[in-house]
């Protein structure tokens, strides 16, 4: 079973730094693991990582798509899992777990059903007929998604027995934080991308009619340049949405992956890392 080497965590933990080093102590290539950061011009509000950051490591699946060109999770689990037959031991890197995930396990999606997705609320009004006894409530946004596909197929999902089946042998690294620190570094790093023109950003991608705005921070301060709420109450909600959205990251890995959860803020975290992938890399898969 070809190895993968995961490192995943909520953001302002630091994925990147940790990233570039473990890429350079092993050899690799990094794949990115970001739903935004697929998407050119995407840059200040999701973080992405810059080319001076890069340190010549070589990244793939960033800036690959247009603003406002569709691109499904069907393409990126397609996409990442044609980079993982190329690369010898691949990195993939990003908080998006639902696209991760997708790529890592037995998912079967299908290209013509994942085009234009329903909401995940819609998709569970609709599974109430589809396939009455699945108890949607405790499935995870990625088994909801299938479910859909499944009963549109006229497979209902209550009917199969679930399966968390990785199709590689994998090595997840969670970067856990404490969540007053982790507020203290999001609302520093918000700063910071401010400063950085982040409000000119959104202004750029305001101006194409098809570009998702409904994302953390674009969506916010797009309300605000909208004149719908004021700025400092745009910046609050982003906060208070990001670190919404940490939880869940968090609550995602714990309950779909088997995860090697390490303290962010540890000064020994490289080393531990090292030491974690140095040993999955020697066993037998």
């Amino acid at each position: 079973m070809k190895k993968v080497i995961v490192i995943t965590g909520p953001t302002a933990s630091g994925k990147t730094s940790l990233s570039i080093k473990i890429a350079k102590h092993f050899n690799l290539e990094i794949i990115n693991g970001d739903s935004v950061q697929i998407y050119k011009d995407y840059n200040i509000g999701s973080a992405k990582i810059t080319k001076e950051e890069m340190e010549g490591i070589t990244h793939h699946l960033l800036d690959i798509k247009e603003p406002g060109e569709p691109f499904s999770i069907f393409e990126y689990q397609k996409e990442v899992r044609n980079k993982i037959k190329e690369l010898k031991i691949p990195l993939i890197v990003g908080g998006s777990g639902l696209y991760i995930q997708s790529a890592l396990y037995d998912y079967q999606l299908h290209e013509r059903q994942t085009q234009e997705l329903p909401s995940v609320e819609q998709m569970k009004e609709a599974l109430k007929k589809l396939d009455p006894k699945l108890d949607t409530q405790k499935l995870s946004e990625t088994k909801i998604i299938n479910a859909y596909q499944s009963a549109l197929a006229g497979e209902k999902r209550s009917e199969k027995t679930n399966s968390k089946t990785p199709i590689y042998d994998l090595c997840i690294l969670y970067l856990d934080i404490d969540r007053a620190i982790l507020k203290k570094r999001v609302e520093t790093r918000l700063e910071y991308m401010m400063e950085a023109h982040f409000l000119d950003e959104v202004k750029r991608i305001k101006q194409i009619p098809t570009a998702n705005l409904n994302i953390i921070g674009y969506r916010q301060l797009s309300d605000y340049l909208d004149g719908k709420t004021d700025l400092e109450t745009a910046k609050q909600l982003i906060i208070t949405k990001t670190m919404q959205f940490a939880k869940r990251q968090k609550t995602w890995v714990k309950n779909q992956m088997e995860a090697h959860f390490l303290n962010a803020l540890d000064d020994n975290l490289e080393n531990q890392a090292i030491e974690l992938i140095t040993n999955f890399l020697k066993e037998k898969s």
